[in-house]
């Protein structure tokens, strides 16, 4: 099945099975007018029953082994019996066991098929090193038999590693690539697990992965993983479409069964006014925003609506509308101009959610990335350049944050130092800044007052009981304006910025070792302040968190729940949102409508289609009953690979974190 025409699941399933009855053929046709989700899960279902399962070990598989290494918990338990038996998508809140259930799970497939291999799917490098060493911990798989592969690893080494290796942590993309190349053995493995799996949307590698490997076999069992399957039901019908699953297992924040395990969190809305300094600033960049918004109401393109109230997704949504269907009555007008004047409009849209929810200085850096030329919008450059309107505001923000310009032009986001080097006063650019330094400084202090209390004659003192704080920002130039701000309040805050691979001309970013450097330090105390883009939001173990800022409002509730997933382990968490009053904080409002509404179709499962035939993988007959046993795991090494560049990391880290230290000597 491996050659030939690359063919779609149903096909691949219907082959795989044999010809379906007519009567499911009909059922098919039926299917075929209703959405493109039921057709893929009712295809799916037309498959014939699987044969007689291959490789299965009835010796081993008299049982299913449950570790007691690690105390109990029910919710875990049930999740792991139930992954074990049909494709499952594991929902539960960040930091609540969801790799302790998938090591398990994973276990008792490499011990059920001995010659079958197991595989861990993380959509990062330092995930699949972190997801790795989390199950080798729990299950004790031997080393011997495990490998990690991610783009690191040569292709002529991963063809030795998929013959002579059993359990595997790789990336998706690795994992399409020689499923392509024909280097994977398709047919042997019998258990995927999928983490971050709300990822599973359109033609990610995740859905890429299960596609590929549904030509060869249907024999594997599917365990997703995530703490909020989507954005949306929609979201959450595609995910379970895409990667097969055939039931939830969902804990909910507010589950009685995770409630032991989870302490209390404060969720704290706060909404802070704009201000006269940037309302005055605004109101100019709404005329701006009239000029250009107004030429394309003109014509018709745009519906007339509150200048103000339109988003940069609504203009995208009308270019792509006359894209499809343009106006008779616009004929005479050269599109090449329409376009311009929609790419224009989105640039300055973008530009305005930039002022409103991270402020002037966010704004400013963004609007010297079009007037220098960086950017490569030479149209958008010269009409701006013509309007009095935006070159009055400009030279407004120009002389505000001229040090920040230059840092920006030189393409590293770290010479912004020169503020701090002139002795010029920090420029709060948003009144949300205040809000923020004002909420760290307090938590510090109180802090320091509880902990003083808590000191007794014993060896423990103040300094030893730390405390961290992680700060979001979706914006990697309001990450480093937050991270300059707090910066002064050194030695207290002792602060580091985490963000991405530098994707812009004018930022400089992590790389995924070196992030890997920075988690580890935060765990172990050397910054206690983490200001970090979305990159921290997902899977990294960061350690205990006492206090999140939310810097920005999400409307996604994915990253609102993995923000907030990143507090209340294993004590009292406290989780603080920063919103700018009007836009904002509907956009905040919205996400939280958005993530009841995920729930509650989750919970009814009447709004979802489930895959109606996920593998038994078990052999008629046998029923694995339960067994608890105390595992020992050997001690974990990590990779020599992994090793060697440990100091060539830190050494790279040192370098990018200079900012700090010479603000420190200042």
């Amino acid at each position: 099945m491996s050659g030939g025409r690359q063919r779609t699941l149903p096909q691949a399933w219907r082959t795989a099975g044999g010809k379906a009855p007519a009567e499911q053929e009909e059922e098919e046709e039926e299917e075929k007018k209703e959405a493109d989700d039921d057709l893929l899960l009712v295809a799916a279902a037309a498959a014939a029953d699987p044969s007689p399962v291959a490789g299965f070990s009835a010796a081993a598989g008299s049982v299913w082994i449950y570790p007691t290494n690690y105390p109990v918990r029910g919710y875990q338990l049930r999740m792991a019996r139930a992954a074990l038996l049909a494709n499952t998508l594991v929902c539960l809140p960040t930091g609540l066991g969801k790799t302790f259930v998938a090591a398990v799970v994973m276990y008792n497939f490499y011990r059920w098929f001995p010659s079958g291999k197991v595989l861990f799917l993380a959509p990062t490098k330092p995930l699949v090193a972190q997801q790795m060493e989390a199950c080798a911990r729990v299950m004790g798989i031997p080393a011997r038999h495990m490998a990690e592969m991610t783009g690191g690893t040569q292709a002529l080494s991963r063809k030795e590693l998929w013959t002579t290796k059993r359990v595997f942590f790789l990336t998706p993309q690795i994992m399409v690539n020689d499923l392509s190349r024909g280097t994977c053995p398709a047919v042997e493995i019998k258990c995927l697990v999928i983490d971050e799996a709300h990822k599973a949307l359109g033609n990610h590698a995740y859905c890429q992965v299960v596609r590929e490997l549904s030509k060869y076999t249907n024999q594997f069992r599917i365990l997703a993983l995530s703490a909020t399957p989507g954005s949306d039901t929609k979201a959450v019908q595609q995910v379970i479409s895409n990667l097969l699953i055939a039931q939830i297992e969902l804990c909910a924040e507010g589950s009685p069964e995770i409630q032991p395990y989870s302490h209390e969190r404060q969720v704290e809305k706060i909404v802070v006014p704009l201000g006269e300094e940037l309302v005055e600033i605004q109101n100019t960049y709404i005329r701006v925003l009239e000029t250009f918004a107004g030429r394309l109401i003109k014509i018709g393109v745009l519906a007339r609506r509150d200048i103000p109230s339109l988003t940069k997704y609504q203009i995208i949504l009308a270019r792509d509308q006359h894209r499809k269907n343009p106006s008779s009555q616009n004929a005479g007008i050269h599109q090449g101009i329409i376009e311009g004047d929609f790419a224009l409009c989105i640039s300055l849209y973008h530009g305005y959610e930039l002022l409103l929810q991270m402020g002037m200085r966010s704004l400013f850096i963004y609007l010297c990335g079009i007037m220098d030329g960086s950017k490569g919008l030479t149209r958008t450059k010269n009409e701006l350049g013509r309007n009095e309107d935006f070159m009055k505001l400009y030279q407004q923000l120009r002389d505000m944050f001229s040090d920040t310009s230059l840092a920006s032009a030189n393409g590293n986001v770290y010479k912004s130092k020169t503020v701090f080097e002139n002795k010029k006063e920090f420029i709060y650019s948003h009144p949300k800044l205040r809000k923020l330094e004002e909420i760290v400084i307090e938590h510090f202090k109180s802090w320091k007052t509880g902990c003083s209390e808590k000191v007794t004659t014993e060896s423990t003192s103040v300094d030893t009981v730390d405390t961290r704080v992680m700060i979001f920002s979706s914006f990697r130039d309001s990450v480093q304006e937050i991270a300059e701000m707090l910066s002064r309040l050194s030695p207290v805050v002792r602060v580091m910025t985490f963000v991405g691979h530098s994707t812009g001309k004018s930022t400089k970013g992590f790389t995924q070792k070196e992030q890997l450097e920075v988690v580890k330090r935060f765990r172990e105390g050397g910054y206690n302040t983490l200001v970090s883009t979305c990159v921290g939001e997902e899977g990294l173990d960061i350690g205990e968190v006492d206090l999140i800022i939310c810097f920005d409002a999400q409307k996604s509730p994915i990253r609102l729940v993995q923000r907030m997933g990143r507090t209340g382990r294993r004590r009292q968490g406290r989780i603080v949102v920063i919103l700018a009053e009007g836009r904002e904080e509907r956009t905040y409002n919205q996400s939280q409508s958005n993530k009841r509404s995920i729930h509650k179709a989750i919970s009814g499962n009447k709004m979802l289609h489930f895959y109606q035939h996920s593998p038994r993988m078990i052999p008629e007959g046998i029923n694995p009953k339960l067994h608890k046993m105390f595992i020992t795991a050997e001690k974990y090494e990590p990779s020599n690979s992994r090793m060697l560049s440990k100091e060539r990391r830190s050494s790279s880290l040192q370098r990018k974190s200079a900012l700090f230290s010479c603000v420190t000597e200042a």
